[in-house]
């Protein structure tokens, strides 16, 4: 991180407002040529700051309308127990994440599917059906308030 500054924050901050910025209208808005700006992004990339990129997409117009959130319970906490639900858990393409907690429940799984009958079958077909899952309670969301939210750099 001896080489992380300024730059590099307002770049990055710069990235996660607008992806597509070509390194020209980058090197515009921070002051620099767009070759320096290039070899900066290549470094960010190589160093791993910047993992990817991609598009966000809206999920009601793509018939996915339900956000539920759900803690898992898994029936032992064992090591084999938590690699077998971890491998199977990222073959379900309705979740979108999936975290390993402390506290009352083993993992918290943020999943999106069109609407309760979905979920219903999600539930019954995937989430319950993973290894070691014991017990889960589902939240469903009835209002997103803040979501992908650029990170604080």
């Amino acid at each position: 991180m001896s080489d992380f500054d300024k730059t590099d924050r307002k770049i990055l901050n710069i990235l996660q407002a607008d992806g597509r910025i070509a390194n020209v209208e980058m090197a515009e808005r921070i002051g620099l040529s767009p070759t320096s700006i290039g070899e900066r992004l290549k470094r960010l990339q190589r160093d791993g700051f910047i993992e990817g990129y991609g598009a966000r997409l809206n999920p009601h117009k793509l018939g996915l309308g339900l956000l539920v959130f759900v803690e898992v319970l898994l029936d032992k906490t064992t090591p084999d127990v938590f690699a077998r639900f971890a491998s199977a858990v990222k073959l379900a393409p309705e979740v979108l994440e999936c975290h390993m907690v402390a506290g009352g429940f083993d993992y918290l799984v943020k999943a999106r599917v069109a609407d309760m009958t979905a979920y219903r079958r999600f539930l019954g077909d995937i989430l319950l059906a993973l290894p070691g899952v014991k017990e889960t309670r589902t939240y469903a969301v009835m209002e997103e308030v803040k979501r992908d939210a650029p990170l604080p750099v």
